[in-house]
């Protein structure tokens, strides 16, 4: 994968398999590495947002990149934003619709293709990403699809995994390294491709201990989601994000 990466802004690090992407980047960063991505095709060890296990099973596409931003690290949440944006563009040429879910997921058809985590780690900021590309249903979670999967329900075939996990890997890169140098693009960009606006929502906010129901309706600076409510309009910060059944 290395030669099909080397048309993009950072210095690639190639495993086959690796116990979690971020862990390496994380050393990484804290070796002063910066502009660096650790690419694998299989995770034994990944971890989610809240230290929740993340299955990483081989015929995935598993990214962690090491980028200082040059915005502020009041508005750090923006790459996370930005990397689902750039996951959804990349996998469009595929003939999907990639939608972006708040906080951190990339929907196909309702289904979760990929999912994003993002760690500071001093200075730097750790954004990996998970794509499932070609990985067997059976050994996915519940409620994930792959993108060989969502072809198939298209009539449409994933040739070559590997050379679909290589394209991927490339126009996510080049696609995240554009909006991270564009910053007051994000938020548009993401509004565009999203799947929870307009939606109704159940948000367990990580600064509450209630859940915050209603119609999401906007994604405001830095990233925080806009929850009209029988109670009058709620910002979440950071939160996991379900989307419910229209009343």
């Amino acid at each position: 994968m290395t030669g099909a990466l080397s048309d993009q802004p950072y210095a690639v690090e190639r495993h086959d398999r690796i116990g979690s992407t971020n862990e390496r980047a994380s050393a990484l960063a804290r070796e002063g590495r910066r502009d660096v991505v650790v690419v694998a095709d299989e995770q034994t060890a990944g971890r989610g947002r809240r230290d929740r296990s993340w299955v990483g099973p081989s015929g995935g596409l598993y990214c962690s990149v090491v980028v200082e931003p040059s915005f502020p690290p009041g508005e750090y949440s923006l790459a996370t934003l930005a990397a689902g944006v750039a996951v959804a563009r990349a996998v469009e040429p595929f003939s999907v619709d990639p939608r972006v879910k708040w906080p951190n997921d990339v929907l196909v058809d309702g289904w979760k293709l990929a999912g994003v985590l993002t760690e500071r780690v001093d200075d730097a900021l750790v954004v990996g990403v998970g794509v499932n590309v070609a990985v067997d249903a059976a050994d996915l979670p519940a409620g994930a699809v792959s993108l060989a999967d969502a072809l198939a329900e298209r009539g449409g075939h994933l040739d070559d995994g590997t050379a679909a996990r290589d394209r991927i890997a490339r126009d996510l890169l080049r696609a995240f390294a554009a909006l991270l140098d564009s910053p007051e693009d994000v938020l548009d960009e993401w509004r565009s491709a999203a799947d929870t606006l307009g939606r109704r929502v159940r948000v367990r906010a990580e600064t509450s201990d209630g859940d915050v129901v209603g119609e999401a309706v906007d994604v405001v600076s830095p990233g925080a989601l806009v929850v009209r409510t029988a109670d009058g309009e709620v910002r979440v910060d950071a939160g996991d994000c379900e989307h419910l059944r229209s009343a």
